[in-house]
């Protein structure tokens, strides 16, 4: 994870009494994630292991975790667990690995209540851009009623397709349509429940009872 850290972008927000948690044992990345979002103009708070994470997010709540799924004395899919016990109004939290990439691994961490989850290793910019985007929507007022995402019916059918695994082509064909016309589908799916992957949309999803689970 050697190398100088490059953004790109300057932060358009000052955000600077925004706290993150980086919770990660090897400590090449530790370092590394911190220095990319303290050049960001982020505050960093550290933990190696579950527990010190735990305790510092009891002592002081954070504004967003980065959170390591491979820790020495739990996993952090157990931490996510206890997060969002400990902070039932949803700190956001982003799963970093290194060695679980498959997309059902990534599901499974959305499943259990973790808001995104990037690959390591990764680009800076697309690490502080996925903090940003996490951030502003966690300032955003939460919208009330079984009607706040509003998806249509053919939308509804589409997020269905997804979480049975079907392609886009798959879909096209079940439903009679283009393959462009999926990809619109899709692409309103992810701007109206505010997710940025398919991954996110299905396990989002299923948390909010939009769909029921297998």
């Amino acid at each position: 994870m050697g190398g100088r850290v490059r953004l790109a972008n300057p932060p358009s927000v000052d955000r600077s009494g925004d706290r993150i948690l980086i919770v990660e044992d090897d400590p090449a990345v530790r370092e590394h994630v911190a220095a990319v979002l303290q050049h960001a103009g982020f505050e960093t708070e550290t933990a190696e292991t579950g527990d010190a994470a735990l305790d510092a997010a009891g002592a002081k709540r954070p504004t967003l975790v980065l959170l390591g799924v491979r820790l020495p004395d739990m996993s952090g899919y157990t931490v996510c667990r206890a997060l969002r016990e400990q902070n039932p109004d949803s700190v956001p939290i982003i799963f970093l690995s290194g060695e679980r990439t498959e997309w059902f691994d990534r599901v499974g961490g959305l499943l259990l209540g973790a808001d995104d989850y990037i690959v390591v290793p990764f680009v800076p910019d697309e690490l502080v851009t996925r903090v940003r985007t996490l951030l502003r929507r966690a300032d955003r007022p939460v919208r009330e009623g079984p009607m706040r995402w509003s998806l249509t019916a053919r939308e509804s059918e589409v997020l269905r397709l997804l979480a049975d695994g079907l392609s886009q082509a798959d879909i096209a064909g079940r439903l009679f349509i283009s393959s462009k016309t999926v990809a619109t589908h899709i692409e309103h799916i992810l701007e109206k429940l505010e997710v940025r992957s398919r991954a996110q949309a299905v396990a989002f999803a299923y948390r909010e009872g939009l769909l029921e689970a297998p």
